[in-house]
């Protein structure tokens, strides 16, 4: 499916209403087992591409080239719509234009932007600052500008409630609107009448509730946060929480007892291969073969 349709039937579907559960993945193979299940939407997570690309915590590390790949890596296995996290865009609002421009030609279906200083840190982390109002928005401005596709969607993203309070927040959001921001996200809300509080005072866009477990944000339920008039609950890093402690277990038993078979903690062969449609490719193998 061509990236423009995918992107269309993306915001028709938010224009319909009611809450997206959306996964994030940090690479290709956690995106086809977020499509094999039935998924409509998925996030490539700045922090878990960090984490298992770079083995590094969620401090800005991950580079532009870095994201592009793993967003083309991504949109290769999968016709969901993606929503990319760019951080801050990687600099100022012409690098922002040029984050949006290489994001959407990857296949991106939507680019999420902040107001943190650069080098940012994940927003459940302590220690977070913003930058000015003013150079918040301009981030915003340049990539509403930048993107091609008219259904390419910008996600504004506030990190101002844990330093300038939530009203801030909300404020900010508000502005974003108005500067072409198609959603908002205010980031790490503290307490469950906050989190509702935030579609009913910014009416005017859909919003981002992002679930971090172990995080700052209280977890509801998501038929919960639907009626609360969220559009897209993120869990950003279930995926890699859960292979991370697959791993642990995995290779915790192979270390203690010196042997793993089918019997253990671990994805069976076959499963292994239809993860990563292996049938699809001895088809072409089959096809394209000067034996036959």
């Amino acid at each position: 499916m061509l990236s423009q349709d995918i992107n269309k039937a993306f915001r028709n579907r938010l224009n319909q209403g009611g809450a997206i559960l959306m996964p994030g993945a940090a690479n290709a193979l956690a995106a086809r087992v977020i499509a094999d299940l039935g998924f409509e939407a998925l996030y490539i997570s700045g922090a878990g591409v960090t984490n298992t690309y770079l083995g590094m915590p969620d401090h800005g590390f991950i580079s532009l080239p870095q994201l592009v790949d793993h967003t083309m890596a991504i949109r290769n296995t999968t016709d969901l719509p993606i929503l990319v996290d760019a951080d801050t865009g990687f600099g100022n609002a012409v690098n922002v234009h040029h984050t949006v421009r290489m994001l959407e030609a990857a296949g991106a279906s939507a680019i999420q932007l902040e107001d943190q200083v650069n080098p940012k840190k994940c927003g459940h982390f302590t220690g977070k600052e913003v930058v000015d109002l003013d150079e918040a928005r301009s981030r915003i401005k340049a990539a509403a500008d930048a993107r091609q596709d008219e259904n390419f969607l910008i996600v504004a993203r506030t990190d101002a409630r844990a330093t300038r309070g939530f009203n801030e927040a909300i404020d900010r959001a508000a502005a974003f609107i108005e500067d072409g921001a198609d959603i908002t996200f205010v980031e790490a809300p503290q307490s469950v009448a906050e989190m509702k509080d935030i579609p009913a005072r910014l009416p005017q866009a859909p919003q981002l509730l992002n679930l971090v477990v172990g995080g700052k944000t209280p977890i509801l339920d998501l038929a919960e946060l639907d009626t609360a008039g969220f559009s897209l609950v993120l869990y950003a890093n279930v995926a890699l929480q859960g292979a991370l402690m697959g791993m642990q277990t995995a290779l915790g038993q192979l270390k203690e007892q010196g042997r793993m078979d089918e019997d253990g903690p671990v994805a069976g062969f076959a499963l292994r291969q239809a993860s990563v449609n292996k049938a699809h490719y001895d088809a072409l193998e089959e096809k394209y073969s000067t034996k036959n």
